[in-house]
């Protein structure tokens, strides 16, 4: 049997070239705006917690530094520096090579978050600069990079040790080259919210983050012991609870299955996935292990006692998680995941084992937990009696010709009929959509206006929801239908269009309807979201036209700020109340026109703080809301 304490030069596996990593660093890191950037500091963090999930590491201490680079320290083995079979030191191979590292046999670590062996080469790759400091084996090693280019010299192949230590641990601290991400400032907000994730799911970790950045310093600990109990508990704060948190866990086949779960009194579910630390945004097969086998058994248990009769229809998987906020996760040694950014897990096995220590414990608890068994059961009957409503709601609502996608005549289609191509403008208000129609390239741009504000979603049922004519009218036109937990239709492969653009006014009534459409998206059909086809337009709020030279569109008033130190004055300012004051030449120039208009494109990385931040701008608290809105005013950033 393997050591799991075996660590060195031995461990490190060579499956070559960081040069295609700057040409292409969105197939490394998903993109190159915030998302990514703050990506850098994940991959870095996650090799830690490797180290950790080994048995080794009990402290991770993360800094965002002054300077705007970042730094992430840990108390683990630190990297191996002994001599590689490529000739050079282990280290050096880690760092400057793709797919190498300890993560590709069994002998380092036994379950491991990054898996591909790319993480640190690609952070290097992508960084102005690198510095690394090991202490291992009672001896301190540093070595530098620029850009992924050793600059410490070896000798013969290895590192001079620059001092000694009882200590061991790895700190690496890089600086993103603004050369290749849009922009190099680290989102303290998201990095924070996984950094606490983290914590929820290894309750023996302390993570330490520490924010040194002029006007925003912080420091923070993150430590929970109560794991994933303190997780659900977390999220669930605000809402009423019908049970405790209900949690459990056991081992089959080397993988690791831990789950804990909750109802509450609300019409939708929050059920998130993780394999060896990281979040599967799309879900897997550890998902669908747990929620093939959860409505099994409630189906069972709801028939036993009677609850369900035999002529009845078993309730359904949503009707049972309607209400459910719940968080499964494992740990396998082998995981295979769709792409890098690992949303979505795919391991086979997994399904097979968490569906059996589901069964096996949830058996075991509902024997002993009668009330909390007949409240979960409650809550799908519920569920069970809305969906039947709303399924003869909704085959009259969205069958009957007047609402069909070729009669709707709010849309203004576009000619191409190949989705990859085409992108939909929905528009607020019947000025601003006639200028569109006119100012669109007709081949591949369709219109859809809309009036007013739509209906606030995360306050309605869903027969009030499909009740709405504007909501129809997007439902239809999208063509891809509603998220699983809204009636099982929904089909991202029927999706119309590659991007759907909001285009409302740059004032506070455009604001409130960009967010009530987003709510929509993330309630409804997060999937758009999820997969990169939302975005938000930008259009300008001036116009300035100067005495002499060319006119300039002007998007904020940082860029007014700017002109106005560089033109002295000497030009007219036409300010846009909204878009319907532009005529169809203007709208095309600055909103439409692929080649020059800006969009920001819609990113959800953390379905934990992306609910919380969707009820609480959505909900009906409003000092909260009053506050978060005070206190994030000015943080919108352009993605694309």
């Amino acid at each position: 049997m393997a050591s799991f304490e075996q660590y060195d030069a031995s461990s490190i596996t060579v499956l070559e070239g960081l040069e295609a990593v700057r040409k292409r660093p969105g197939m490394y890191i998903g993109s190159v705006t915030t998302r990514g950037l703050n990506h850098l500091v994940y991959e870095i963090v996650d090799n830690a917690v490797d180290e950790h999930l080994a048995g080794f590491c009990t402290q991770i201490h993360v800094t965002l530094e002054a300077d705007g680079s970042a730094t992430v320290e840990d108390n683990g083995r630190g990297i191996p520096v002994g001599m590689h079979a490529k000739g050079i030191t282990a280290e050096r191979v880690v760092l400057t090579m793709l797919h190498a590292g300890g993560k590709f046999d069994n002998n380092a670590y036994k379950t491991s978050g990054g898996l591909h062996g790319v993480g640190s080469s690609v952070v290097n790759a992508l960084s102005t600069r690198m510095n690394v400091r090991i202490k291992k084996d009672g001896f301190i090693y540093e070595d530098s990079y620029e850009r992924g280019i050793p600059t410490t010299k070896l000798v013969n192949g290895l590192l001079t040790p620059v001092g000694s230590t009882r200590e061991t641990g790895t700190t690496i601290n890089f600086l993103p080259d603004d050369t290749i991400f849009e922009k190099t400032r680290f989102k303290e907000d998201d990095i924070k919210s996984r950094l606490h994730e983290t914590a929820y799911l290894n309750p023996s970790l302390t993570i330490i983050f520490q924010d040194k950045r002029p006007g925003v310093e912080e420091y923070i600990e993150f430590h929970e012991p109560d794991g994933i109990t303190g997780f659900i508990k977390d999220m669930n704060k605000s809402k009423e609870a019908v049970h405790d948190v209900v949690s459990f866990s056991g081992e089959s086949e080397g993988v690791e299955v831990e789950v804990a779960f909750q109802y509450v009194n609300e019409f939708h579910e929050e059920v998130l996935g993780f394999c060896n630390n990281i979040y599967n945004a799309e879900g897997g097969t550890h998902l669908t292990g747990f929620k093939t086998m959860f409505t099994n058994i409630i189906n069972q248990y709801a028939r036993e006692l009677n609850i369900l009769k035999d002529k009845d229809n078993n309730f359904t998987g949503t009707d049972v998680r309607n209400g459910m906020t719940a968080v499964i996760s494992i740990k396998h040694p082998d995981p295979r995941f769709e792409g890098q950014t690992k949303t979505k897990l795919d391991n086979q096995d997994a399904a097979k084992v968490v569906s059996k220590i589901t069964n096996d414990e949830m058996t075991r608890f509902f024997d002993r937990n009668l009330e909390t068994l007949k409240a979960i059961i409650g809550c799908a009957e519920k569920a069970a009696k809305i969906r039947k409503t709303e399924e003869k709601a909704k085959t009259n609502m969205l069958t009957k010709q007047k609402y069909s996608f070729d009669s709707n005549g709010k849309l203004a289609n576009c000619i191409s009929k190949d989705a990859s191509k085409c992108e939909i403008f929905i528009v607020e208000g019947d000025s601003a959509g006639g200028s569109a129609k006119m100012a669109r390239d007709r081949n591949y741009q369709a219109i859809l206006p809309i009036r007013g504000k739509i209906l606030n979603v995360e306050k309605a049922s869903i027969d009030k929801v499909l009740a709405n004519a504007e909501i129809k009218t997007m439902i239809n036109a999208f063509g891809c239908g509603f998220s699983e937990g809204y009636g099982n239709d929904f089909d991202i492969n029927k999706l119309r269009y590659d991007k759907i653009i909001i285009m409302a006014d740059a004032d506070v009534d455009g604001e409130h309807i960009s967010t009530l459409l987003l709510t929509l998206f993330y309630r409804f059909m997060p999937e758009l979201i999820y997969q990169g086809h939302v975005y938000v337009a930008m259009p300008p709020l001036y116009k300035a036209m100067p005495a002499r030279g060319k006119e300039e569109y002007l998007y904020d008033d940082s860029a007014l700020a700017k002109y106005r130190a560089t033109h002295k004055g000497n030009f007219t300012l036409q300010r846009y109340k909204g878009l319907g004051e532009m005529d169809a030449q203007q709208l095309w120039e600055t909103t439409l026109d692929p080649e020059r208009r800006m969009l920001k494109a819609v990113e959800i990385e953390d379905a934990k703080m992306a609910s919380q931040i969707t009820e609480l701008l959505m909900g009906v608290d409003v000092p909260p809301r009053r506050e978060f809105i005070h206190q994030h005013a000015t943080d919108a950033e352009l993605d694309i």
